[in-house]
């Protein structure tokens, strides 16, 4: 199992637009996949789990993955989260 924290830098946090590409990221991988704030964990491979995160600018996230590729998994989360889902950061 494999966890890094990460913080959401686009301006506009965890919308239905950021939301459905961590769920198509986190799809692409077999390890199961869930993502902590706050002492609530959710399903990250479940949009309606990201979207109830509400996540803010700012905020910082545990992302958990466990399973034969959680290393490539993690690397792939990690950089959409650094890159602002390719919104103005």
């Amino acid at each position: 199992m494999i966890e890094r924290d990460v913080t959401v830098r686009n301006k506009a946090g965890i919308h239905t637009r950021p939301a459905s590409m961590v769920v198509r990221t986190a799809s692409k991988f077999k390890s199961e996949f869930y993502i902590r704030t706050d002492g609530y964990e959710i399903n990250g491979k479940s949009i309606i789990g990201v979207m109830t995160l509400a996540a803010e600018q700012g905020a910082v996230l545990t992302l958990i993955f466990d399973g034969d590729d959680e290393a490539a998994a993690v690397e792939a989360m990690t950089e959409l989260f650094n890159n602002g889902f390719g919104e103005p950061i």
